[in-house]
């Protein structure tokens, strides 16, 4: 039986080399970076290294990049380090429907504490309309909050048109763009995009789980949100991750070597995946088809079988997917993103996610078709009965 992993929105495989660094410091190069003597120092070239690596990407200055432990604490960072630092301005959020929880969650606890957060809707492709953002605006809008790329259906925001809408309306707005599923897919460069705030998470690219960083421009008001040591001018107490640090920015590094290539591969494995899945009847797919859309994800809607049921039956068979997002927990619950782009109510509880990576083959997806030309009918027929 073959082992297909096709769950790489959730977390990616780690490269070899990342691993072997690692590795390498965790055994050798262990010293705090705070610490004076040598085993300090060389630990904090890692720290100094990674910095140039990933400002070198974006375009942007090295002191604009904080490590974090993550996407979600990046989000955190932003929206509720944001929303503090510059609410004497206005008390006003936007930002969408079909955010990841750590944007939505935020967004909760701050409309708790007295900010009024507004949601823009999205069409059926899960893409916002700039005039519902425009309309959206306020003199008193401190903070939008727009997603690059939806970790459910693939949808890809008009982020720098946003960007630039944001800006003429309000130049002291900050723009935060949850990135963690379009880093390393496309090519983002804040400043060009007029993004304040960009969170990113390594192991989406290949890197290591608990490491991320969040670009903060040095034009933007942030309130740490973590108190301690003053690590990172004080902006994220806490002895840094330097093996996941060191990590992350080897996966960077990676990642955009022959980077259009790479990418033309995802979209190939893409249309290929499509392709033949719509030989099944009653199927329906969720967001983006082509490249208007993220290159390693598909939502799949099969009528009449149950998504938990689908996926303990490609899990026999060694194909390993998730039930519309893994990331916020294990739980099954109803995605708020296909509702919000106007999934039937019979296909709510009959979504599948499948997503790919440079480490899925050709092979695989033709094993994945397969297997589902073979177990939807025989699951439709066990449902009837």
């Amino acid at each position: 039986m073959m082992e297909v992993y096709l769950d790489n929105s959730a977390t990616t495989r780690c490269l070899p080399e990342v691993a072997a660094l690692m590795t390498h410091i965790m055994c050798e190069d262990y010293g705090n970076p705070s610490s004076l003597h040598k085993k300090g120092v060389e630990s904090e070239k890692y720290v100094r290294h990674a910095k140039e690596v990933i400002a070198k990407c974006l375009k942007v200055q090295e002191k604009e990049i904080l490590f974090t432990s993550g996407g979600t604490e990046s989000d955190n960072i932003a929206l509720i380090g944001g929303a503090y630092a510059n609410y004497r301005a206005g008390r006003h959020i936007i930002t969408t429907r079909i955010e990841h929880p750590a944007v939505l969650q935020p967004c909760a606890y701050l409309e708790e504490q007295g900010f009024e957060v507004t949601y823009l809707p999205v069409d059926a492709k899960g893409v916002i309309r700039l005039a519902d953002l425009e309309k959206a605006m306020t003199r008193n809008t401190i903070l939008v909050s727009i997603m690059h790329t939806n970790n459910e259906v693939g949808s890809v925001q008009p982020i720098e048109q946003a960007g630039e809408l944001i800006k003429r309306m309000n130049p002291n707005t900050l723009f935060h763009v949850d990135a963690v599923q379009g880093f390393g897919k496309f090519k983002i460069y804040p400043r060009r995009m007029n993004i304040d705030l960009l969170s990113v998470s390594a192991h989406k690219i290949h890197g290591p789980k608990g490491v991320g960083f969040l670009y903060i421009s040095e034009k933007a008001k942030v309130r740490p949100i973590i108190y301690g040591g003053g690590q990172q001018k004080g902006m994220h107490s806490g002895t840094e991750n330097v093996p996941g640090i060191a990590g992350m920015a080897r996966a960077v590094e990676e990642i955009f070597v022959d980077f259009d290539a790479k990418i033309n591969y995802l979209y190939g494995l893409k249309e290929q995946f499509i392709k033949g899945v719509r030989m099944i009847d009653g199927i329906r797919i969720n967001g983006p088809e082509g490249r208007d859309g993220a290159p390693h994800v598909v939502s799949v809607s099969i009528q009449g079988v149950r998504s938990e049921v689908m996926l303990h039956a490609l899990g026999d068979k060694g194909i390993y997917v998730s039930a519309g997002s893994a990331c916020s927990s294990n739980k099954p619950s109803v995605s708020a993103t296909l509702k919000a782009i106007g999934v039937e109510k019979q296909f709510l509880d009959a979504t599948l996610r499948f997503s790919f990576s440079l480490y899925t083959t050709e092979t695989e997806i033709d094993y994945t078709v397969k297997a589902l030309c073979e177990l939807v009918p025989m699951l439709r027929r066990y449902t009837r009965k």
